[in-house]
């Protein structure tokens, strides 16, 4: 039986020669295929070893630093989430978040029949992000001029300096105003043309929207429907949306209501409808009724501006009030200015001169004279004064404004042919003394108004001069009565009318009869201060004594004369202090008077300075006006002739 064996077959071998036998070994006889013996050799080392390092360490510095790139992470995320939380949270609604104010609607102002004055249109102010104009955002370089050259003519500007706006100097300047007061047209436009670049854009990577950074603010624009109509009264609203004279800024915190704001979240310069809004809601202002009738104001105003044309005059003004209530329903200035288109107004013409204007008021003011002469019942209406035709009082020498005879004058008469020399002997009566007099004088002067404020509170307004009577000079104790040495305004002239037409109680004036709020509610004006000045027979006795001025062919005042109607009424010449020297240089022309004499209601009072052609005396340039608009005046109010016959009291008497 053969024996099987694992190991392998044995090669075969080339017989060879045979080796020779060790001396002395042992082993297998030498034949066929038998294996050489080994030739014994040095002994051999025993293999080496190999053993793996320990991993611990290996892992300990991997742990490690992981570890520490982790609280690298914890620290940092703690710093923007709770140490630098509100700095980024600011960061980010600044990057995302837009505010803008949303402008309260200003009030209307209107005459006292409703008809607008002034009212408010939508307009936009066009602004920009300057920091979405850079290459970060845009990735041009050009962004700013890309977007000046779209909306410069859009807007009117220079293309080169619409661009130096939209790259400040400031890199981080958020907000610029490009433009102001736009119309919707024009906001629209921008805003057309902004959607189309958007749109493109998104199809056409090559597209860059450089108006993106391009926004809107709602604001508003005044508009004065009657263009220069009662400008001096209205005033206007300046670039920074405040009033800047007259009612505009009397009134400006009432007629500009509070404004809003709202909040939204924006992307691309375009709001995020999904991402919500805050809006706190503007509060509109006050409507403002006025007392002007606004067809009075425009009779007022067409005629003063005639007849400043036609004398080549400084300047003028006309007043008309109410006598009985002390409304003022019309007061026009000539020259004036269209208070929306305060870029080609005269400056000089700003403002309204009927009550910044201080002016010797000349022989109207005599009617104050006569109001302490009769009041103190120092004389009547038919008491006797001869009027010589100069007086010597002090160092001077006075006259009338014509040479003339001696006059056989009554008092009435005196204020009839409008005579200084009889004013002066008159009120020189009021006391024992000059200096007695003079203080009686005064305290009517001062009961009628003069050198205080009318009550209006209007801007600007001047109360006048009026020194008191210790410091009157020389010639200020004799002129003073006949209206010179002493300054008013035009409606403080206007004023003593009224007092006298009201039966001698002064009605403080007013322009305002009351306001509108947002809900509709109409909360009129306070009541005006009354303050009682003279008796009711004084007044009435002036009264017929001022008809004399007119209805008398003695009169300086026949112009003026009204078919139909008893008009009382007084004129005035006056040296004028030029304002620019300081020196007396021209006149200022007068009339001022009320209708119907015996019931009156409505005082209407006129000024002109320094005409230069043609007369200069008030009765000759200003009766003319003065019945021009009394006559509208009476009309438009619908107030009918009294039929009653004058008084006819006498002017002279024979000696």
């Amino acid at each position: 039986m053969t024996e099987v064996s694992d190991r392998e077959p044995p090669r075969r071998r080339v017989p060879g020669p045979a080796r020779p036998v060790r001396p002395g070994g042992g082993g297998r006889r030498p034949g066929p295929g038998a294996r050489p013996a080994r030739r014994p050799g040095p002994p051999r080392p025993a293999p080496r070893a190999f053993r793996l390092g320990s991993p611990r360490p290996r892992l300990r510095m991997i742990g490690l630093a992981l570890t520490l790139v982790l609280a690298a992470f914890v620290v940092r995320l703690l710093q923007v989430q709770a140490v630098d939380a509100g700095t980024y949270s600011a960061k980010a609604e600044q990057n995302r978040y837009v505010v803008h104010t949303l402008p309260a609607e200003r009030g209307g102002i209107t005459d006292r029949n409703g008809v607008a004055l002034a009212t408010t249109v939508d307009s936009y102010d066009i602004t920009a992000d300057p920091t979405m104009f850079t290459r970060e955002q845009l990735k041009v370089d050009d962004g700013p001029e890309q977007a000046a050259a779209l909306l410069a003519p859009i807007l009117g500007q220079d293309q080169e300096q619409l661009a130096k706006v939209l790259r400040p100097k400031n890199k981080e300047l958020r907000y610029v105003r490009l433009a102001r007061r736009q119309t919707p047209q024009v906001w629209n436009q921008i805003k057309d043309l902004k959607t189309a670049l958007t749109t493109k854009a998104e199809t056409d990577k090559s597209t860059v929207n450089a108006l993106a950074g391009v926004f809107a603010d709602p604001s508003s624009k005044r508009v004065y429907p009657g263009g220069d109509l009662a400008a001096g009264i209205l005033g206007w609203v300046g670039a920074d949306g405040k009033g800047g004279g007259g009612l505009e800024r009397k009134l400006d915190k009432k007629l500009a209501g509070e404004d809003g704001k709202i909040r939204y979240a924006q992307s691309g310069g375009r709001q995020v409808p999904t991402a919500g809004s805050t809006e706190t809601p503007a509060v509109p202002g006050s409507d403002v009724e006025l007392t002007i009738d606004r067809d009075i104001q425009w009779a007022a105003q067409h005629a003063i501006s005639e007849q400043v044309e036609k004398s080549k005059a400084d300047g003028g003004y006309v007043i008309v009030q109410d006598t009985q209530t002390g409304e003022i329903l019309a007061m026009a200035n000539s020259p004036g200015f269209d208070p929306g288109d305060l870029a080609h107004a005269d400056p000089d013409a700003l403002g309204n001169a009927a009550l910044q204007d201080a002016f010797e008021p000349g022989s109207t003011a005599k009617v104050l004279s006569m109001a302490a002469v009769l009041e103190e019942n120092v004389a009547t209406p038919g008491t006797h004064i001869t009027v010589p035709n100069r007086l010597k009082r002090g160092d001077r020498l006075f006259k009338d404004d014509i040479d003339h005879p001696t006059w056989y004058l009554t008092l009435n008469g005196v204020l009839a042919k409008s005579s200084n020399i009889g004013t002066i002997m008159a009120t020189g009566e009021l006391g024992k003394t000059q200096a007695e007099a003079n203080k009686v004088l005064y305290s009517y002067l001062r009961k009628f108004g003069l050198g205080d404020y009318s009550g209006l509170g209007f801007p600007g307004e001047t109360k006048g001069i009026l020194a008191p009577p210790g410091q009157w000079s020389t010639s200020q104790q004799y002129t003073i009565p006949f209206g010179q040495g002493v300054s008013v305004n035009a409606l403080q002239a206007a004023s003593i009318y009224s007092t006298i037409a009201n039966g001698g109680v002064r009605i403080e004036p007013t322009l305002v009869r009351g306001t509108k709020d947002a809900d509709g509610r109409f909360t009129p004006a306070p009541e005006p201060k009354k303050t009682r000045v003279t008796s009711e027979k004084t007044a009435k006795t002036l009264s017929q004594m001022l008809e004399s001025v007119v209805d008398d062919e003695e009169g300086t005042g026949t112009k003026a004369r009204i078919p139909g109607y008893r008009v009382a009424g007084k004129t005035g010449t006056a040296n004028r202090v030029d304002p620019a020297t300081g020196k007396y240089h021209g006149y200022t022309s007068s009339f001022a008077g009320f209708a119907p004499a015996d019931k009156p209601r409505v005082t209407v009072y006129c000024a002109i300075q320094n005409a230069t052609e043609g007369s200069y005396f008030g009765g000759q340039i200003c009766g003319p006006i003065y019945k021009q608009v009394m006559e509208f005046a009476l009309k438009t109010l619908q107030v009918p002739p009294t039929g009653a016959d004058p008084a006819r009291l006498p002017v002279t008497f024979k000696p």
